[in-house]
């Protein structure tokens, strides 16, 4: 099962064709979303308020029996750190192997992470780079981590340049999302009128 974590804020193109290439690739039966409360990696918090986040995800993948998306994070006090989420996994999904997706970036700063060896023996790790750029993959300098045992699939996805960051630009210059969120996220994002006055 691969595990996709995120601020979604919004979910949009970009996130669910790359997840879609993970599951292809490596043959998953079942990609999980986990958004965010509070990324340690960022220095603010996401603008959209947490239940929209997560229904976003839920509208945008509804159909798809592959997809799901949990609120793990959300009911914990931030920041959310991946090695909890994973053993709470863990725990709940006993004998299913479980893959990590990030991105390229992600991994060459692994080593800054929480209680990285600990998340390398709970989940091998989907590193993903946009097509093109598979040279581009750096291991981390491990430091103090000894992620010697670290499983690590490179996998190139299709490159999609859509960031949260300009969609929210966008929205709050009341342009439109048309084809680059999913439609419900669109329209969820046009009802409850959100990222109209906050940016980033």
């Amino acid at each position: 099962m691969g595990v996709f974590g995120g601020s979604f804020d919004p979910p949009h193109t970009g996130h669910f064709v790359a997840a879609q290439e993970v599951l292809e690739v490596l043959r998953l039966h079942k990609m999980l979303f986990v958004p965010a409360r509070r990324s340690p990696h960022k220095p603010n918090p996401p603008v959209a308020p947490d239940r929209l986040r997560l229904e976003m995800l839920r509208e945008a993948i509804a159909g798809d029996s592959r997809f799901e998306a949990t609120g793990v994070e959300l009911e914990r006090e931030a920041p959310s750190y991946t090695v909890d989420t994973l053993r709470q996994l863990t725990t709940e999904q006993t004998n299913v192997r479980l893959f990590l997706l990030m991105g390229a970036d992600q991994w060459a700063s692994f080593d800054r992470w929480q209680e990285p060896e600990h998340i390398v023996e709970l989940t091998e790790l989907a590193v993903m780079s946009r097509a093109g750029d598979a040279a581009r993959v750096v291991a981390p300098d491990a430091g103090a981590a000894d992620l010697s045992s670290a499983r690590v699939h490179e996998i190139a996805v299709p490159r999609i340049d859509i960031s949260s960051t300009d969609l929210r630009r966008r929205a709050a210059e009341r342009r439109s999302l048309r084809y680059l969120v999913p439609d419900p996220v669109r329209r969820i994002i046009e009802g409850e009128k959100l990222y109209s006055e906050k940016f980033p």
